[in-house]
Order: C-alpha cells, then sequence, then structure tokens
C-alpha cells in the first residue's frame, strides 16, 4: 500500500450521543441569522444519506485492509451512523420549525443514483473527496473558539460533537482507498482522485449553495436580501468557502494525505470544554 500518515497512536473513538430530543428547533436557530441557519440546514439534509454513502463506500473494501485498517474501518462505520442518525432527528426538527427540506433532499437522491451506477472504486473516490470537504469545515468549526456563539447549548453540541469525529477519522476512507488501489500506479491514482475532486467540488458547492437559497426562499427572502448575505457568509465573513479554498488546493498535491496536518489538539481542546461542560 502507498505510504500513509495516519498517526500511529491515533485512536478513533465513536461517541454514541443524542442531542436535544423532543426539543423544538428555532426557525433561525443560528443566533437569529437566516443566511447561516440556511448554510447549516442545508448541510444537515445531505448528512443521513451521505454518511450512509461513506459507509457503504468504505467498506466495500475492507477485505483490502489490514487488522489496523479494519478496525479503523469499524470505528468509522459508528461514528458515521451515529452522525447520520443524529442529523435525521436534527432534519425533523428542522422540518417541525417550518422547512421542506424535501427539494434539497430529491436533487441529493438524483447524486447518488448517479453515483451508484458507477463502479465502486468511483464512489470511494467520491468519498474521500467528500471527506476531504467535512474535515476542512470541521477544523473551522473547532478552531474558531466563538463559532455557534449565540446558538442554543445542544444545538452546538451537535455541531462541534460532529466535527470532532469527522476530523479523528479523516484518514479513513484516504487509507482505504490508498488499500483498494495498492495495484495502480502512483500517476493514475493521483489523476483519478484529482478528476473526482474537481467533479465533486462543482456539485457540492452549487447544490448547497441553491440548497441554502431555497431554504431563504422557504422565509420569504428572495433576490438580492438572499444572494448578498449568502454570498458574504460563504465568500466573505465567516467564508466557509473562501477558508476552504487553501486546505482544498493541498489535495492536488502529489503525495497528500489527510494526516499531513494532524489538528487532534481540536480534539483535545474539545474534550477540555466537554468535561468544563462548555461545550
Amino acid at each position: 500500500m502507498a505510504h500513509s500518515a495516519t498517526p500511529q497512536d491515533l485512536v478513533i473513538l465513536p461517541r454514541d450521543r443524542r442531542f436535544a430530543r423532543g426539543q423544538a428547533l428555532p426557525r433561525w436557530w443560528y443566533a437569529g441569522n437566516p443566511w447561516r441557519t440556511a448554510v447549516y440546514n442545508a448541510l444537515s439534509a445531505t448528512f443521513p444519506k451521505g454518511e450512509a454513502l461513506f459507509i457503504q463506500s468504505v467498506r466495500q473494501f475492507r477485505h483490502c485492509a489490514d487488522a489496523r485498517l479494519a478496525r479503523e474501518i469499524d470505528s468509522f462505520t459508528a461514528q458515521e451512523a451515529a452522525h447520520g442518525r443524529e442529523h435525521l432527528s436534527f432534519n425533523r426538527r428542522a422540518m417541525d420549525a417550518g422547512y421542506d427540506i424535501a427539494p434539497l433532499e430529491t436533487i441529493l437522491e438524483q447524486r447518488l443514483a448517479r453515483t451508484r451506477e458507477h463502479p465502486p472504486i468511483v464512489a470511494l473516490a467520491d468519498t474521500i473527496a467528500l471527506e476531504h470537504f467535512t474535515a476542512i469545515a470541521s477544523h473551522q468549526n473547532l478552531a474558531r473558539r466563538n463559532a455557534f456563539a449565540g446558538v442554543d447549548h445542544d444545538i452546538a453540541a451537535l455541531w462541534l460533537w460532529h466535527s470532532v469525529e469527522e476530523i479523528e477519522h479523516k484518514g479513513v476512507a484516504f487509507d482505504t482507498w490508498l488499500a483498494a488501489t495498492s495495484h495502480w500506479g502512483r500517476w493514475q491514482r493521483w489523476l483519478v482522485r484529482s478528476r473526482v475532486m474537481l467533479h465533486v467540488s462543482r456539485v457540492f458547492v452549487r447544490d448547497r449553495t441553491f440548497g441554502a437559497i431555497e431554504l431563504l426562499r422557504q422565509d420569504g427572502i428572495t433576490g438580492i436580501r438572499a444572494w448578498g448575505p449568502l454570498l458574504w457568509e460563504l465568500w466573505g465573513w465567516p467564508g466557509m468557502f473562501r477558508r476552504a479554498l487553501l486546505p482544498w488546493l493541498r489535495f492536488f498535491l502529489p503525495g497528500f494525505h489527510p494526516w499531513q496536518q494532524d489538528d487532534r489538539w481540536l480534539i483535545g481542546r474539545y474534550a477540555e470544554r466537554v468535561a468544563d461542560e462548555r461545550v
């Protein structure tokens, strides 16, 4: 197998938590900000089915893994299954708050149907690209101390918990890819994952943007009132997409591996916050 940069002492710990069962979700739950709420609701709408795809695409190649990676795949599966379950609950609460996420789910299902038509190795390539996006967003969520300021404690706890586990298992799909393509040449592996990342990036940015626009439309916010603040939210400040550009570009470097950036310190800081009940 090609070289993996996953730390030898990494522990992937499934934290089977449940958040805010039976608690109503405020319509603009992100500090009363409809644009930021729309961005995160649009993301959450993709998670239950998206996480299921990740699990399936990785587990299909478990037979290629050595004993250590096989254990990591099992932990990855447990974490992603819990993420899907909790975001399904979150999405139901968003619907109870008045949002119709069916249009977003329909587009997602169309994307997934096309993915299922491709060979499993392509679905795994899709997964490593999307896992890179989630790792980048998770790093942002945890690195900014004021992230989720003004958000209900249990809602913030859901997103921070998800972010921690995404960082923790960010190398599993990639290491599975390395194992599954060990018989490929180095440049063939690079070319395929790079082409897939370019395609996935276009779809991801477009679908998440228009998903947020659809949710804003349901709030009666349309036209420039929707697009102006939303684009500023994504590309200005806090600039989720803008801040993702440099780490996104690193994916295209020959020899890239997610753990070339060891950001486990964010996991440690999260653990301290939980211990102090300041999630």
